[in-house]
């Protein structure tokens, strides 16, 4: 199993009050961790530094709003999410509808509709136990995603490690809902592909 950062749910004894709220403390109890959320997500360090600090300063800004309903980490946590929301809105302007169907060309055939030979889907034996075979997979995983074009990452991002729905993407992204799907599909093709030629 991935050990990716991700957004829990909150227990009890995690949900403070306002007044218990305590900045001085932020980065040494959330910086690891929202950094190494916002770098996932954009594989970009100094921005994702950038990102850190930014929510750390907006949630000063907001520290009265805080209803105490989630943890400061939750809190902080959306705070950082909708910062990454807005990088990856600038992001899609660049979204090119010709490079999704040249890729869609270059792994199905145009006539049949099924895969490529030299693209057809192998095993990728990745049902193991091992920790340290889990490890190197989540590191080629890595690679392999940070080596989508900056939408396709943040629309696959979205969607399967953030669990976002559909129409909430394609809102915040401000993409049609027939480009998302697209993005989805390549994002998989693509995903699949270089784990092949790189874990098999």
């Amino acid at each position: 199993m991935l050990n990716l950062p991700m957004l829990q749910k909150d227990s009890e004894s995690d949900i403070v009050d306002n007044s218990a709220i305590d900045p001085r403390h932020w980065v040494s109890r959330y910086a690891d961790y929202l950094y190494s959320y916002a770098a996932f997500r954009i594989n970009d360090q100094n921005l994702a530094r950038d990102l850190v600090q930014d929510t750390f300063l907006a949630a000063l800004e907001r520290r009265e709003k805080f209803e105490g309903r989630s943890s400061e980490k939750t809190w902080l946590t959306s705070i950082l999410k909708n910062k990454l929301i807005d990088v990856y809105r600038s992001r899609s302007s660049a979204f090119d509808t010709h490079d999704v169907h040249t890729a869609e060309e270059d792994f199905f055939n145009q006539d049949s509709g099924h895969w490529n030979d030299r693209h057809r889907p192998a095993e990728l034996g990745i049902e193991t136990d091992d920790a340290l075979e889990n490890k190197e997979f989540e590191k080629i995983l890595m690679a392999c995603m940070n080596k989508l074009p900056a939408l396709w990452l943040s629309v696959f991002s979205m969607k399967h490690i953030d669990e976002e729905r559909s129409e909430l993407i394609c809102k915040q992204l401000k993409i049609s809902s027939s480009n998302f799907w697209v993005i989805i599909h390549r994002s998989k093709v693509n995903l699949r592909s270089c784990l092949q030629k790189n874990w098999i």
